[in-house]
């Protein structure tokens, strides 16, 4: 693992993989807001199947509370943040004090909007935060091993959300495109077998999401 050790570079994986759940499905939940609010109440039962997580919600209303904002809900999106932020604080020696501070605004600002009346716009400014944190990692932190499994677990939670929305081929080529240097840049003991064979399924003239997810869930068996 060069310069970090293995369970250092656990910790900076998974903030990466966290900070992009968070970052994408707030996407996906505020794209849904007004559907559920206006129009659709069942919306919140497609989410819950694409992301394969349990639908414990009674209701749209359920849904837009406890999935944006309970601690104990697992699957919720502050409770994602919060995993960020836990490996972010173990971390602060590595990404520094500024790069976590924009986690830790970011948790504040969710947290802000699970009580505002107008909690989209809370919710942008988390949004930023997210973008702000990412380019502070660029500017801030000068080890490029710590930087690199940041950004290869990043990638690999862009691509599984990717293939769980079932997205379009071209943007699953894209996203399977920056994923492949950020794992050589890792140094992480990645299986180079289970990227060429995730790119077959991605570039096949039909995908296969459901097997894409299988291999991408073993790209770090080696």
């Amino acid at each position: 693992m060069g310069i970090i050790t293995v369970e250092k570079a656990d910790h900076l994986y998974w903030l990466g993989r966290y900070s992009e759940r968070v970052y994408t499905t707030l996407k996906l939940y505020c794209d849904g807001y007004d559907s559920m609010i206006d129009l659709d109440d069942s919306y919140y039962i497609k989410i819950c199947e694409l992301l394969d997580i349990p639908n414990i919600y009674s209701s749209k209303e359920d849904f837009i509370t406890r999935y944006g904002y309970d601690r104990s809900d697992p699957n919720s999106i502050l409770s994602n943040l919060l995993r960020a932020y836990d490996n972010a604080i173990v971390m602060r020696d590595e990404i520094g004090t500024e790069t976590l501070a924009y986690i830790q605004m970011a948790v504040y600002g969710l947290e802000a909007a699970a009580a505002s009346h107008a909690p989209m716009m809370r919710i942008q400014k988390v949004v930023d935060n997210l973008l702000a944190f990412w380019g502070c990692v660029d500017d801030q932190i000068d080890g490029r091993c710590v930087r690199g499994v940041m950004k290869f677990g990043k990638r690999v939670e862009r691509l599984d959300l990717y293939l769980r929305f079932r997205r379009s081929p071209a943007e699953l080529h894209r996203g399977y495109m920056r994923l492949v240097p950020r794992a050589k840049e890792s140094g992480m003991p990645y299986n180079a077998e289970v990227l060429e064979k995730l790119k077959g399924i991605i570039d096949a003239p039909v995908v296969d999401y459901d097997a894409a997810l299988v291999q991408l869930g073993q790209i770090l068996n080696v």
